[in-house]
């Protein structure tokens, strides 16, 4: 896939602040890394106290996923999540503007020999991963091994959408939008290697409700559906970073076997399960603000918040 072409018309002033914001990223590429982490981490610290709805809902998942520890053992994972979400900030920049070959040494792998062992059958490899705070970081460094596919959720905002996409496609092979299931079919059957993230809640539609971390969770069953798309290997993936080194840690595990079984809510509760024990490897680098709870199985309550909008005065 060719990067997209660039327009005049995304000079236009409404797209200013977008430009200054990718001149931001890449000073911030430019810095060294004991600096990246210190100020990441001071962004964490910010967030944390003037983003009271992302702190609460952090709260509240670790909550409901962490009921065996005490709440001043959560009260930390909390804030710790919100430090390397700071971080990840960095290492997202890192991604868009270093160039990969700079962690080739920075990276160990665990599990590379499935994924080659899977390659040489030929088909599509779909590889599932959770939101981890290095999201982009990590697609950056798998890079150097293999060719991967990735399937996101486009900007509103035309002048970053251009520049985000043309940053990921240094180091993916193909950037499919969410909803464009054409394309992501067509990347499997051409024998490519997917990167989905199914860990988020897009409501009851294609969801069935399916433990995560012990919790019902709407929980899609479209990898079920694109597992049987050219007869494609379903691995998991999760990376982190070892600490607050610049060193990295990277595991694939073996290809799920009678996958999909044919029952939704059992392939769903197995994907969850393989997620979850992937997470509990690096507990707070694990994107623990979205409302992965949001829907709510049928006369359950609600567990967040309702979200504040502001009226036009």
């Amino acid at each position: 896939m060719t990067p997209p072409d660039f327009s005049k018309a995304l000079l236009a002033p409404r797209y200013w602040a977008a430009w200054l914001l990718t001149g931001i990223f890449w000073f911030m590429a430019k810095l060294p890394w004991g600096m990246q982490r210190r100020l990441g981490a001071g962004l964490g610290w910010l967030a944390w106290h003037v983003i009271p709805q992302r702190r609460n809902d952090t709260r509240i998942n670790l909550g409901l996923c962490f009921p065996e520890l005490d709440e001043s053992a959560r009260e930390i994972m909390a804030r710790d999540t919100f430090r390397n979400a700071g971080i990840g900030v960095f290492e997202t920049a890192n991604a868009w503007f270093r160039n990969p070959e700079y962690y080739r040494h920075r990276i160990s792998f665990e599990g590379l020999e499935h994924l080659r062992a899977m390659e040489q059958r030929g088909k599509g490899i779909l590889l599932l991963g959770a939101h981890y705070s290095l999201l982009d970081l990590g697609a950056a460094m798998a890079s150097l091994h293999f060719k991967v596919d990735t399937v996101y959720r486009p900007q509103k905002n035309a002048a970053f959408e251009y520049m985000m996409t043309s940053r990921r496609l240094r180091y993916h092979q193909w950037t499919i939008p969410y909803r464009d299931m054409r394309l992501l079919i067509k990347a499997l059957k051409s024998s490519h290697i997917v990167w989905y993230t199914p860990d988020q809640d897009f409501g009851r539609k294609h969801s069935v409700f399916a433990p995560f971390f012990g919790v019902p969770a709407a929980t899609i069953t479209t990898p079920a559906r694109l597992a049987q798309v050219n007869d494609s290997a379903v691995m998991l993936i999760q990376f982190c970073r070892d600490g607050d080194t610049e060193n990295y840690r990277y595991v694939i595990t073996p290809a799920l076997t009678n996958y999909p079984g044919g029952d939704d809510v059992a392939d769903a509760t197995r994907i969850n399960h393989e997620l979850e024990q992937l997470i509990r490897r690096a507990p707070t680098q694990y994107m623990w603000s979205h409302r992965r709870f949001k829907t709510r199985p049928p006369g359950e309550p609600h567990l967040y918040e309702e979200k504040k909008k502001w009226k036009k005065r």
